[in-house]
């Protein structure tokens, strides 16, 4: 990988605001010469590598380039765009497509910036009111990726201007103009979009011509299954070995590989799925093949669509609708009858409708109503109103919502890569608005005061801003949900006045990768903690925000930190996190403390959000994904048939050769009770963990880098060669199993071993990568001269070896745990022996490293180790490799992303947050979302209630507990709820410590008894309760009247 751009732009100079037709900015820089656009530009040639596969910059690009493919990528880096309008909408489209990397983007504006542009253009400041829209916002647009020139033009658009360009976009446009330039685009073959948003409703229209080729509909990897019979007639049909469903459909195209017998399928021209069961499918006609007798592989193949798209005026008045929410139907017709209505109303009055203004209102529906004709269909006068109501307004994360969504279908229009919106798309979130909306809000509470936060005053009214104003927010990380949250809460004027404030955490530090999606960092920002440089940049955006910035984990390790009484002052939390055991922790402590958590995460075009509500929803906790399916112990150590086992033994090699066993030994050398606590161990641990020390720091100490080299070459044999030809002596090729079937067949893949040759790339990688990872590990200077290592490494003299007799290998998941049992026995002579054996930690002088694994520094040896590693093996049983790239995604458990995703998501979160803040009580106002941006899908549903318990009359939910405010002796306790509860206490634990049970003797029960509950916590943990601890939760085990068992809550105990 090559790219002849810095990680760093140039250096920046104050961008010049005077009135000019066209200024470009390169990484910031503003270039205010006279000329062509940047994609006729030279100098732009050499900054915008992303042509081919090497110059695509893939640290940069690594997480998005999972989700689009180099092809898709290189076709964005030959288009240049156009986007018109920078108000909010305008700016998070520009800003996604920007951070995607194409080849140029133009902004359009011949506005200047208003007080009400304030409430979503995040690229512009306070001081900027009056200024140029276009002119301020470019170079600022343009620091977000150095690869894209951004060029901004304040002149009218004209035909010639707009045949530049390979992709359209225009936002707060007449719809004279969509139609005008709309056609023009339709008839030249440019990609067309329009896009919109009024208050709380937003539109979206796509032409991507008459013939555009979508090559990948849906963005999935290709489905692949192994074959265990094909049958030889007219209507082929295929049977797969495995028990789960093969996942073709009808209408799929597939080719074969491997198959023997019928070797016709092999390579095949695609061929089409005429017919699916769920573990057989027909492809056809067969009959002229030869027999087929074993093996084979059968691989999905995309095949390019073709999809024709109407102009935008013959698509006005027969649209045709994307829908985005299932329980709104009706509602993409009437939305697009309401825009024409506000063209309509604009054209007559020169502006929108006032907020709320009664008589605008009117005027409005009756001018729908003229629109709509004489439909039968009856019009929901109700939803019109509110549209009126707020059209004169803007909101942050609505202009996230439409803008992910558009730059998106900006992509997809430069890409071909997955299905575009056909062709309308409409959404509302009405549900955010207060209840009774129009007799709550009227002109004179929404009137605009010359604030910043004009446009959302205008949908909300100012109480609601002021509750806004004074909300605290916790955010638990600062990637890229969490930068794009804090720029919607900045927006939105969160936490900017009393006792408002944003807390925000993360404890990692930037890193080049981010740059793609996380758009508050700059590259002079890498290595830098994330939290404190999103922190900084909100501040930039909106001066008024009071926001702390902290760099620890949540955790149990950080509770005196984030105690009862801070989480006791939160209006709320959202989490911004990437596992799911960190959301399981934030989500217990969300229920303790009964606060409210807005949750959310993004797979490349998939995201999800949930909204947890005290007392109204289910928690995030309460229901889970199935595990990920794990690859069987015998698969990755003998018989992998596929490259991710090979990758996933490859990680395995890495942790369990540079890390735990060095790691251990550290241990032994540094700690003075780790001999005491491994005699301790269970079964055969012992002996393991001190084998793993004595190789560490006796048997195979590398006196100098040649050893290392030496070393490295001996675990090539072992690896490749020798446990192979083991594998060979126990299970011949030609073995068949007692059923009289090949051994090796269906899954199981016969091996080969290697030749080891240092003059092969690859083996000699895998030497460079492991004999460097060794030094490391024991601090021997490195060395990366290849044709020295690779002389050395011919040198080496490598044990001859012969398969033995008596090796036992299994061959499936019983057989292997049975071996994992016998192997368990304890052995206390050999460990002795052993231990004895072991040199002092003062007598070592060595100096050991532990290699944590990092995939994303490429001069580390990580991956060279890990790609070799793995195709190495692959090759052993003819698998077929993957390059770094995949390798990388498979080997780092990389989760795709891209920013389009991250802006719509984070744009749905914080509309849930409007309702949190309104108090709406009703599960009905809100919506847990998932969303699929290469289908498009937008599936919404109400949040789950909580699941519902019973003791006597008593309902309760996962919220609910038993709250005790007096000084209480256990007996007291005891007998508290006998009298008031008729529950009968039969255990009673606090943490891991059991305080009471029936069963206890008399005399310790007698001795608890007395005993206050916090002296009683404290006796029997042997633990103090820390000071910052203001109530203790006890769990109880208890009876009824009947003497029968019953589920009760927790009790939560209020220290005084």
């Amino acid at each position: 990988m090559s790219t002849t751009a810095s990680a760093d732009p140039p250096p920046q100079k104050k961008a010049r605001v005077e009135p000019e037709s066209e200024q470009r900015f390169e990484g910031g820089v503003a270039n205010n010469s006279a000329g062509d656009l940047p994609h006729n530009s030279d100098s732009v040639e050499m900054m915008q590598q992303n042509g081919t596969d090497n110059d695509i910059d893939e640290g940069l690009y690594s997480r998005q380039l999972y989700v689009l493919g180099h092809q898709a990528m290189r076709r964005m880096a030959l288009s240049n765009i156009l986007i018109s309008g920078m108000k909010g909408l305008g700016v998070e489209i520009a800003k996604n497509v920007v951070l995607s990397g194409v080849k140029s983007v133009t902004i359009h504006d011949e506005g200047t910036v208003t007080w009400s542009d304030l409430s979503s253009q995040f690229f512009l400041r306070e001081g900027d009111v009056g200024s140029q829209r276009a002119v301020v916002t470019g170079p600022r647009l343009a620091e977000l990726n150095s690869y894209v020139p951004v060029t901004a033009s304040t002149s009218p658009l004209t035909h010639d201007f707009i045949s530049k360009f390979q992709v359209v976009v225009l936002t707060d446009s007449s719809l004279e103009t969509q139609i005008e330039i709309g056609e023009f685009c339709h008839q030249k073959g440019i990609c067309f979009i329009s896009a919109d948003t009024k208050g709380l409703f937003g539109q979206l229209f796509c032409d991507f011509g008459k013939e555009f080729t979508v090559y990948d509909t849906n963005g999935e990897q290709p489905i692949s299954n192994m074959i265990a019979a094909v049958t030889k007639e007219t209507e082929g049909v295929v049977t797969c070995i495995d028990e789960t469903r093969h996942g073709y459909e009808v209408g799929d195209y597939v080719t074969f590989s491997e198959i023997k017998g019928m070797v016709e399928l092999n390579k095949c021209e695609p061929r089409l799925v005429t017919s699916a069961g769920p573990y057989t499918f027909s492809i056809g006609d067969t009959s002229q093949f030869g027999d087929y007798v074993q093996g084979g592989i059968v691989t999905q193949v995309k095949m390019p669509k073709i999809v024709s798209f109407k102009s935008i005026r013959d698509s006005l008045s027969a649209p045709e609708f994307v829908l985005t929410d299932f329980a709104k139907f009706d509602r993409p017709a009437l939305l697009h009858l309401a825009f024409q209505t506000l063209h309509k109303f604009v054209g007559k009055n020169g502006r929108v409708p006032k907020p709320y203004a009664q008589d605008d209102i009117e005027q409005f529906i009756n001018l729908a109503k003229e629109l709509h004709g004489s439909s039968e269909e009856a019009l929901n006068e109700d939803v019109l109103r509110l549209f009126a109501g707020c059209a004169s307004g803007n909101v942050c994360p609505m202009q996230a919502v439409i803008g992910g969504i558009t730059a998106q279908e900006v992509l997809k229009a430069c890409s071909g890569k997955f299905m575009p919106v056909y062709q309308w798309l409409y959404f509302d979130a009405t549900e955010c608005l207060p209840e009774n909306t129009l007799s709550v809000l009227n002109a004179e509470k929404c009137q605009p005061r010359n604030s910043r936060y004009d446009g959302q005053a205008a949908v909300f009214g100012w109480e609601f801003q002021q509750k806004l104003a004074e909300s605290r927010y916790f955010l638990v990380g600062a990637g890229a949900i969490g930068c794009e949250m804090l720029k919607n809460w900045a927006m939105m004027g969160m936490a900017t006045e009393g006792n408002g404030k944003i807390i925000v955490t993360d404890m990692d530090v930037i890193e080049k990768s981010n740059l793609n999606r996380q758009f508050l960092f700059r590259p002079g920002d890498v290595q830098k903690p994330k939290s404190r440089i999103a922190a900084n940049a909100v501040r930039q955006m909106n001066p008024a925000i009071v926001i702390e910035s902290h760099e620890n984990r949540v955790g149990p390790e950080t509770e005196s930190t984030y105690d009862d009484n801070f989480f006791e002052s939160l209006t709320g939390i959202a989490n911004a996190l990437d596992n799911v055991e960190a959301r399981m922790y934030v989500d217990r402590r969300c229920v303790y403390y009964c606060k409210p958590l807005l949750e959310s995460g993004t797979l490349g075009t998939k995201g999800n959000v949930q909204v947890v509500i005290p007392h109204i929803t289910e928690s995030y906790s309460s229901s889970q994904d199935p595990p990920e399916k794990s690859i069987p112990i015998c698969t990755l150590k003998n018989f992998p048939n596929a490259i991710e086992h090979t990758l996933q033994w490859a990680r395995d090699q890495f942790e369990g050769i540079f890390l735990q066993p060095v790691e251990t030994a550290k241990q032994f050398m540094t700690d003075s009770k780790f001999l005491e606590r491994t005699l301790k161990l269970q079964g055969a641990q012992p002996l393991e963990t001190l084998e793993a020390v004595r190789s560490v720091v006796v048997d195979q100490v590398p006196g100098c880098f040649a050893d290392c080299i030496a070393w490295a070459r001996n675990l090539f044999q072992a690896n490749y060669i020798n446990q192979i030809k083991q594998l060979l002596f126990n299970f011949p090729p030609d073995q068949q199993t007692s059923t009289g079937t090949p051994f090796w067949s269906g899954p199981k893949r016969c091996p080969h071993p290697l030749v080891f040759d240092a003059d092969v790339e690859m083996h000699l990688d895998y030497i460079v990568a492991a004999a460097n990872l060794r030094a490391k590990n024991y601090g021997i200077p490195q060395n990366r001269n290849r044709s020295e290592i690779a002389a050395i490494a011919k040198g080496v003299r490598v044990p001859e070896f012969t398969p033995r007799s008596g090796v036992t290998i299994a061959v499936n998941e019983s057989e292997a745990a049975n071996h994992s049992r016998a192997d368990s026995s304890f052995d206390p002579e050999a460990v002795k022996k052993l231990k004895d054996a072991l040199p002092k930690p003062s007598e070592l002088g060595l100096k050991l490293q532990p290699i944590e694994f990092e995939k994303d520094d490429d001069t580390n040896f990580h991956m060279d180790f890990i790609v070799a590693a793995s195709n190495l093996r692959a090759e052993n049983y003819d698998i077929a490799p993957a390059d770094r790239h995949k390798s990388k995604l498979i080997a780092g458990k990389i989760i795709p992303a891209i920013a389009t995703t991250t802006s719509l998501i984070v744009g749905l979160v914080c509309l849930e947050l409007y309702k949190l803040i309104q108090g709406h009580k009703r599960i009905e106002s809100y919506k847990d979302g998932f969303i699929n941006l290469a289908l498009p899908f937008f599936g919404f549903s109400e949040p789950k209630p909580p699941v519902k318990n019973k003791f006597y009359d008593n309902t309760f939910t996962l919220w609910d507990r038993f709250e005790i405010n007096e000084e209480m002796t256990l007996k007291q306790f005891l007998d508290y709820f006998e009298e008031k509860h008729k529950l009968k206490i039969t255990m009673l634990s606090q943490g891991v410590s059991m305080l009471y049970s029936f069963f206890l003797n008399e005399q310790r029960k007698n001795e608890r008894l007395a005993l206050k509950m916090p002296e009683l916590v404290q006796t029997v943990s042997k633990k103090t309760i820390p000071p910052y601890v203001n109530a203790l939760v006890f769990e109880l085990c208890c009876s009824d009247e009947k003497d029968e068992d019953v589920e009760v809550p927790y009790v939560k105990y209020n220290i005084h």
